[in-house]
């Protein structure tokens, strides 16, 4: 049930999201994944999953990285998956996959590195998901979270809850005509994990040597993490 409910409202919101997201976070975010980008190395013969891939701007980016690398964008939506095919379609390096980020259809040990940018808070269970990419690296294989977080300071908390919980949804009602649906992506906001708490899932799915980056006060964070060497 809650997956059909992620599943509608990011169809729903998929032909405004781009726009949205530009206008709801002053294009933060792209600087957020361009940080994030400086700890991933990327080879020629690097095979990377773009998870909860959306429109595929992260998707892109990791292409352009390496252009003998090849990547994958999973998501969920397949209206988010339209658009992401028609900004993608002249990338050799990239091919798109609807799927769920918790059930992945692919074989243990396969990628050597996944990605999941602003998609895992929206997920209905954040271990399984997280235990299905340790599941689908490869030994050594690096994953990267780019979430929003909830900051620290009382008073950017206050700020930040205000304007994601008051501000945002009223953007989305008047430009995209999706103010129910922003007021739902704030909700999966507000009620994510706390950095620290993220850190430990990652620990309890055997991931090592865990990076934290925290961005803008503490209202989003990169999470980097390896799978063990020697794992079996």
């Amino acid at each position: 049930m809650a997956n059909n409910r992620i599943q509608t409202i990011f169809n729903t919101v998929s032909k405004d999201y781009d726009k949205m997201n530009d206008i709801i976070s002053f294009k933060q975010h792209n600087i957020w994944r361009n940080r994030t980008n400086k700890e991933i190395f990327v080879k020629s013969d690097s095979y990377i999953l773009d998870l909860c891939c959306g429109t595929g701007d992260w998707t892109i980016q990791l292409s352009e990285m390496n252009k003998n690398a090849d990547v994958v964008g999973l998501d969920f939506s397949e209206k988010m998956l339209e658009v992401a095919k028609h900004k993608t379609k002249d990338i050799a390096n990239i091919s798109l996959v609807q799927g769920d980020a918790m059930n992945l259809p692919y074989d243990d040990k396969t990628f050597d590195i996944v990605t999941i940018g602003f998609g895992l808070r929206n997920l209905p269970n954040y271990k399984m998901a997280i235990d299905e990419v340790y599941r689908v690296l490869k030994p050594g294989g690096q994953f990267v979270i780019l979430e929003t977080s909830n900051p620290k300071n009382k008073i950017v908390r206050a700020l930040f809850n205000f304007y994601f919980g008051r501000i945002m949804p009223l953007f989305g009602q008047v430009i995209a005509k999706s103010g129910e649906e922003y007021k739902w992506l704030y909700e999966s906001t507000r009620d994510f994990v706390s950095k620290e708490e993220l850190k430990e899932m990652m620990n309890k799915s055997q991931f090592i040597n865990i990076k934290v980056i925290s961005h803008n006060l503490g209202m989003a964070a990169t999470h980097i993490g390896f799978k063990q060497i020697n794992h079996e």
